[in-house]
């Protein structure tokens, strides 16, 4: 969203909207920590019912090519989506957002030198850079990959409002007043996490979120019996138009997720953490 929207968006509206996301999100979570008691079956558990059933009162969701059971499947792969977005989010977080806060401080303006190197990794599609890791690091590596490809993102982003916040009239006040840059750091750090962190957070989720789902779905992320929505929607792929319930239904999941983490961002700056 430019800044010139964003003006038009009231405070007030902007307050329900944050909270709509984070209910929303509380919601899903609750939900993922109830997955023992919605999924009525283990995880990749097959012939629980007869292939391609629609859904009706004895399978919600339906039944997949292989019998599953598509809203056990679906939480099950909700609870591993939501914690592999988890762990790629702290990642993004400590590589881009913190980082970059703390690059603008570097001395000998060393920071500008990474300033332009993480520009240029900011300049690749997330998805790209997500593939390229994966294919270095291994498979296991998905999640983390993930969280590094949304970092470049977020470490330009900080290390330019930690500039702005360093050339602000009340950083060159304090700096003449022999305040030390260390307490300049602390304060701006405490004023980063207070008033701008909620949204960062929500907003990487959402990047997060994409890619992981993505890589799944061209086969560079999770697999069975730890299938995450990608990974279903992906496997449903023969069955799109003859049941359209084995991919419709995670679809919806994932837009739900992404959805709400970017209503919890108050729609602000696109899906870019």
């Amino acid at each position: 969203m430019s800044a010139a929207a964003e003006t038009r968006v009231s405070p007030g509206l902007r307050t329900a909207i944050r909270a709509a996301g984070l209910s929303g999100l509380a919601l899903i979570a609750i939900a993922v920590s109830l997955t023992d008691v919605i999924a009525r079956a283990p995880a990749d558990a097959v012939g629980r019912g007869p292939p391609l059933t629609p859904p009706s009162a004895a399978f919600p969701f339906g039944t997949d090519i292989l019998g599953r059971d598509v809203l056990s499947e679906t939480a099950h792969a909700l609870t591993v989506t939501l914690a592999n977005s988890g762990a790629a989010l702290a990642v993004a977080l400590a590589a881009g957002g913190f980082a970059g806060f703390l690059a603008a401080r570097l001395p000998f303006r060393s920071g500008f030198v990474l300033r332009w190197a993480m520009g240029i990794f900011a300049a690749i599609p997330a998805l790209l850079l997500a593939v390229l890791i994966v294919g270095i690091g291994g498979r296991d590596l998905w999640a983390v990959a993930a969280g590094l490809a949304a970092a470049p993102a977020g470490f330009v982003r900080a290390f330019d409002r930690a500039r702005r916040l360093s050339a602000a009239p009340h950083a060159e006040y304090a700096r003449a007043s022999g305040i030390p840059a260390s307490t300049l750091l602390k304060r701006d750090l405490v004023h980063e996490f207070r008033d701008t962190f909620l949204s960062i957070a929500a907003r990487g989720l959402a990047a997060v979120a994409i890619t992981l789902s993505t890589v799944s779905f061209f086969g560079f992320g999770a697999v069975p019996p730890h299938r995450d929505l990608g990974l279903m929607i992906a496997a449903a792929r023969p069955t799109y138009l003859a049941a359209w319930w084995t991919a419709g239904f995670p679809a919806l999941v994932l837009v739900l997720l992404i959805l709400c983490a970017r209503l919890a961002a108050a729609l602000e700056e696109g899906e870019r953490p």
